[in-house]
C-alpha cells in the first residue's frame, strides 16, 4: 500500500469510529483544501453519501467566489449543510472590516461563537474537523478525539493518550468532541491526495496570471495572497516541496499578538 493510501484509510477508520461512537455528529467545512479533502474522504468512506451534517461558519467576509463553490458542491453532492453567523454582531458592526474590533476580536465573535451557536441549536456532541499538525504549532498538541467542555473550552494540558490506535471517545455529559481525521496529513500530502483523486477545489489556489495565489483562505479583509505562479496542482507541490515559508502567513490574525492563535483555539476556535 503507498503512503497516501495509508494516510487515506486512517482517516476513513476515524471518521467511521466518530459516526459510530457520536450520535449528534456535524462536520465542519471551512470550503478550504483541507476541509473539502475531508469531505471527500466522508463520502468514500459511506460510499458516496455524507450521513450527517456539514457546517460551516459564515462571517459574511468569505470571498464571494468561496461561496460560489460551496453552493454548487452542495448541489452537486446532495449535500446537508447548516450556515451559521452571529446575526447580532452583524447587526451591530462590531467587526475589524468595521473598525470596531480587532481582528482577534472578530475571529472570536464570528467564528468560535458562531459555532457555539450552532453546537448548541443542534446539540452536536461530536465534530469532524480539518486541522493538520504540520499547520500552526499550536493545532500539533491535538489528539484525534480532542475534548472540549460545556463552553467549547479547550484544556491542552489536558488530552487523553492515544496510543496504538486506542481513542477515548467518552467524555463528560456537556462537552463536545473535536475529531480531526486529517491530523497525521501535510499541506504537501493534501495536495498529491487532490492530485491523485482528482478533488475539485476552489480557483483561488492557482496563480491568476498576476503572479499570485492564494496559498490558505479566510475572510478576505485578513487573508493575503502569496507571489506565486502554480497553475496546476503538480506545480503547486512542486512550489511546496522548495518553500520554507509557513503554510499561514497570509493570515493577518495570527500575527496580531504573539499567542492569538493558542488564545482563541483555547477559547473554541476551530
Amino acid at each position: 500500500m503507498d503512503s497516501l493510501s495509508r494516510l487515506e484509510n486512517q482517516s476513513i477508520y476515524i471518521i467511521r469510529e466518530a459516526f459510530n461512537k457520536f450520535e449528534h455528529l456535524a462536520m465542519l467545512w471551512s470550503i478550504g483544501k483541507d476541509s473539502t479533502v475531508l469531505l471527500w474522504l466522508a463520502r468514500k468512506a459511506f460510499l458516496g453519501h455524507v450521513p450527517f451534517p456539514l457546517v460551516h461558519v459564515d462571517t459574511s467576509y468569505k470571498i464571494p467566489s468561496m461561496i460560489e463553490y460551496r453552493d454548487r458542491l452542495v448541489r452537486e453532492w446532495n449535500l446537508e449543510l447548516i450556515v451559521g453567523k452571529n446575526e447580532e454582531v452583524l447587526r451591530g458592526g462590531t467587526t475589524y472590516p468595521n473598525g470596531k474590533a480587532t481582528r482577534v476580536e472578530c475571529c472570536g465573535t464570528l467564528k468560535r461563537d458562531a459555532l457555539k451557536q450552532v453546537l448548541d441549536k443542534h446539540h452536536f456532541t461530536g465534530v469532524i474537523v480539518g486541522v493538520r499538525r504540520d499547520e500552526e504549532p499550536t493545532r500539533a498538541k491535538e489528539r484525534y478525539f480532542s475534548p472540549r467542555d460545556k463552553n467549547m473550552e479547550w484544556n491542552v494540558e489536558d488530552q487523553p493518550p492515544e496510543l496504538w490506535d486506542q481513542f477515548k471517545t467518552d467524555f463528560e455529559k456537556g462537552a463536545h468532541i473535536r475529531i480531526h481525521p486529517l491530523l497525521h496529513w501535510t499541506e504537501v500530502n493534501v495536495w498529491e491526495y487532490i492530485e491523485r483523486e482528482r478533488i475539485p477545489v476552489i480557483p483561488l489556489y492557482f496563480a491568476n496570471g498576476k503572479g499570485v495565489r492564494y496559498r490558505s483562505l479566510g475572510c478576505a479583509p485578513c487573508t493575503a495572497p502569496i507571489t506565486s505562479n502554480a497553475r496546476t496542482v503538480a506545480e503547486i507541490i512542486e512550489e511546496l516541496r522548495q518553500t520554507r515559508t509557513p503554510e499561514r502567513s497570509g493570515r493577518a490574525q495570527d500575527k496580531e499578538s504573539e499567542d492569538a492563535f493558542e488564545k482563541l483555539r483555547r477559547d473554541g476556535y476551530m
